[in-house]
């Protein structure tokens, strides 16, 4: 929001350095981006009177002329201009002056004549024609003399003042929960409450000349929902013209161009009250009706800004509609014939109050984002529409535009009524830690433009993010100065602590680090694709769609984690990593229906390729991850339906009947399908499911004291013979059984086709006496009896 120093001084007293306002203002929590000066970089042009104008020498097209530019002598300057004449009142250009563009100008010789300098044109002042209230020539040098303040204009006077371009712009950063300081009175309303000066407003007054807008216009509103209020005023005999020099310069120093008298007050307005306005012809609304109602199947509409082709309407925008077809798009912006023309003589002014939300998506689908736009969108109330045309009409009467018709139409849904909140100072200081009185805080709060009765607070209709006591100390705080309150230690009832869950996600951070695996952070949403990739099965890919995507790549939200470790290891494999090792803590998504938000799961994801990695490797990982997190009884089985694994190197990890992991090499199709010409091995681990598997059960146990006995026993089984199911079997079936490890698998000579070696290293030991020989025989003897029942000889 670009806010006029000249405009906002209409309002408040602010005429302190511009640095000290945009300082203050800032900390009263309306933050100011910037300031510049409206006239820079322009510097050392002056008003001049032309004296004498005589042909150059050496060329008919340049005139020398001499110039009374308040200097003891007259300044000669060399011009090719042709509208020139003595008398005539210019802007000339001193030597060392800069014009709007950055342009220097310094003196010279033309073709052999000196000259100290030029005279210069208004759009070399940074103007256009609608800056002027007279006509201005397109070709030339801005000629003055019928300018209503010529007289007092005298030679060497600044440019700058001479032409009210003297003003100050400060650039606010407008948050969006503040529409309300999307406009003049707004931040006049903010400064108001900072420098503690009255608020200079009065409600708009004007004249009618007689006759009822309701016997000319009739207005309908069918969707109230999307339309709570909407004003129209009626002005006849309109006459078009440039706007004075005070409006176009207000307007000019908010970054919008001046056009004529009609079309500059409801820009002017919309600055000033932050409300949009539009303004009909009334020789284009058909049947004398307006109508506000949803467009219909089929219906299109050219709009204001020329575009070559129309805009196709569909049946959830709001419109506004003669009695025959649409003529604007409500709250965007009008149809091609809904502007004011320079034959236009009645005018229709409207001023309505639009659902934002609707607004904004239809400004969205036809591309058309406006100032009107931008502000409904934010959420205006409707009451701010009343005032906004009253304004607008009270402009209409002191320029002398028109002839404002007896009667407001007003069709609104229902009668204001402000809210309420209850006022609790103690609650505000308990919140702010501070110790602001009664009375101060009161203070504060009328400054703001709030009513207090009682220990109720009555909320402006401007002020719509006003809601909880928290607002309220808010509003205290940012004018009291957050530097004025003391710091101050918060009281707590408890001292926070980290999570069960977050604890286990650092001691598994924690393990997979020291394991030398590298942690990777990756977007939970995806491209659809990337299942396809993977090979994923039909169910596996139902998932959240996201309703407004970056883009098709990322327009899903993954179900499972591996995808994104896909993308991380081809990343790495196409740069050329010839090995890595990644993990991830990574949430998925899992759809419950079309009103209900997804079901949110954790996972821990391993992903690993390379030439000295294979199963084991991870299988190895796996096992040390749940050996120190405590977790008992793990059993990993054999998995051979899962379409994104190979089917012979893939295991579930199973705890209790349950299943909480799986890991495997990634099929050599979906490896191939990403681009990576290794072996990936992956492990997805469900967080949930080892988050209950963990056992808190943590017991001492004393180092032995007697000694061990060991046997090594090699058996011979079928080749597709899981080694969990034998350790499980020996485990069930050996007494005084310490530990078992498999330490060799043989295939070969001596051993038949289809089959394969397993050798393991058994290790007895009694608690309480030393195992002899004969039990350590017996217990192997149950070994190799309960290994047989399996399909597992004695080799």
């Amino acid at each position: 929001m670009d806010l006029s120093m000249k405009w906002l001084n209409d309002y408040v007293k602010a005429d302190m350095p511009i640095k000290e306002f945009a300082d203050k203002m800032t900390m009263g929590g309306s933050k100011v981006e910037t300031y510049r000066s409206m006239s820079a970089p322009i510097s050392n042009i002056v008003v001049a009177k032309v004296i004498s104008l005589e042909r150059h020498p050496d060329s008919e097209k340049l005139w020398v002329c001499q110039l009374d530019a308040g200097q003891d002598e007259p300044v000669q300057i060399v011009t090719a201009a042709q509208n020139l004449f003595p008398g005539a009142i210019v802007p000339a250009c001193m030597h060392n002056s800069t014009l709007a563009d950055g342009t220097k100008i310094t003196k010279g010789k033309l073709r052999g004549v000196a000259s100290n300098g030029m005279m210069c044109s208004y759009a070399e002042l940074g103007l256009t024609p609608g800056d002027f209230s007279y006509p201005v020539a397109d070709d030339g040098i801005l000629i003055l003399n019928d300018d209503p303040d010529v007289d007092n204009m005298t030679p060497g006077m600044d440019i700058v003042k001479a032409l009210e371009i003297d003003d100050e712009i400060v650039e606010f950063e407008i948050t969006n929960n503040r529409p309300d300081c999307l406009s003049v009175l707004g931040l006049a309303q903010e400064a108001a409450a900072v420098f503690d000066t009255p608020l200079n407003y009065k409600e708009p007054e004007y004249k009618t000349a007689g006759g009822n807008i309701n016997d000319e216009l009739t207005v309908k509103v069918e969707n109230p929902k999307l339309c709570s209020r909407y004003m129209a005023a009626m002005v006849k005999n309109v006459k078009i013209a440039p706007s004075p020099r005070w409006l176009a310069r207000r307007l000019r120093a908010s970054g919008v161009r001046p056009i004529n008298n009609l079309v500059d007050i409801t820009n002017f307005v919309m600055l000033e009250y932050g409300h949009p306005m539009h303004a009909f012809d009334l020789r284009y609304v058909e049947d004398n009706t307006i109508t506000v109602r949803n467009a219909k199947a089929g219906e299109t509409l050219k709009l204001l800004d020329e575009m070559a082709q129309p805009v196709q309407l569909s049946e959830e925008m709001l419109i506004i509609a003669d009695g025959k077809k649409p003529i604007a798009i409500a709250g965007v912006m009008g149809g091609e014939h809904s502007g004011i023309m320079d034959d236009t003589t009645t005018v229709v002014f409207e001023a309505a109050c639009f659902d934002g939300v609707s607004v904004r998506r239809t400004a969205k689908k036809v591309g058309e984002r406006t100032e009107a736009s931008s502000r409904f969108e934010k959420g205006l109330n409707p009451v701010n529409a009343e005032k906004a045309l009253k304004r607008a009409l009270e402009l209409i009467d002191l320029l002398g535009c028109g002839e404002i018709v007896d009667g407001i139409i007003d069709a609104k849904s229902g009668e204001y009524e402000p809210e309420r909140l209850k006022l609790d100072y103690d609650r505000v200081n308990e919140l702010l830690g501070s110790n602001i009185s009664p009375e101060e805080q009161r203070s504060i709060l009328k400054r703001l433009g709030f009513g207090i009765e009682g220990d109720e607070l009555i909320v402006p209709p401007t002020r719509i993010d006003m809601h909880l006591d928290c607002d309220i100390a808010e509003e205290v705080a940012r004018i009291y100065g957050y530097n004025n309150i003391a710091s101050t230690v918060p009281m707590l009832s408890g001292q926070g602590k980290r999570t069960p869950r977050q604890k286990l996600e650092d001691r598994a951070t924690a393990l997979s680090l020291s394991m030398g695996f590298y942690e990777i952070m990756t977007y939970s949403f995806i491209s659809p694709k990337d299942y396809e990739l993977l090979g994923m099965r039909e169910q596996d890919r139902n998932s959240v769609v996201i309703r407004n995507p970056l883009g098709e790549d990322t327009s899903v939200m993954r179900t499972s984690p591996l995808t994104s470790m896909m993308e991380v290891i081809r990343r790495n494999y196409n740069n050329r990593s010839l090995a890595a090792r990644f993990f991830e803590t990574a949430r998925a998504y899992f759809p419950n229906g079309k009103n209900e938000l997804p079901t949110e799961k954790d996972y821990l994801c391993y992903g690993l390729y390379g030439a000295n990695e294979d199963f084991f490797t991870l299988k190895g990982a796996v096992e040390e991850l749940l050996t120190k997190l405590g977790v008992q009884n793990a059993e990993f089985t054999s998995c051979t339906d899962d379409p994104v694994y190979h089917p012979g190197r893939c295991a579930v990890v199973m705890v209790n009947g349950a299943e909480i992991a799986r890991l495997g090499q990634i099929h050599l199709r979906a490896a191939k399908a990403f681009g990576v010409g290794a072996e990936v091995y992956c492990a997805v681990v469900d967080l949930d499911g080892l988050e209950q598997s963990i056992s808190e059960d943590v017991r001492y146990s004393p180092l032995p004291k007697f000694p061990a006995a060991t046997r090594d026993i090699s058996v011979v089984c079928d080749e597709d013979t899981a080694n969990g199911e034998l350790v499980s079997a020996i485990k069930k079936s050996a007494k005084h059984l310490e530990s078992v490890k498999l330490f060799d698998v043989y295939k070969g000579e001596q051993v038949p086709d289809g089959k394969k070696s397993l050798s393991y290293t058994l290790t007895f030991r009694k608690k309480d006496a030393t195992l002899t020989d004969e039990e350590a025989d017996a217990s192997v003897a149950k070994v190799l009896k309960a290994l047989e029942a399996l399909g597992a000889v004695l080799r």
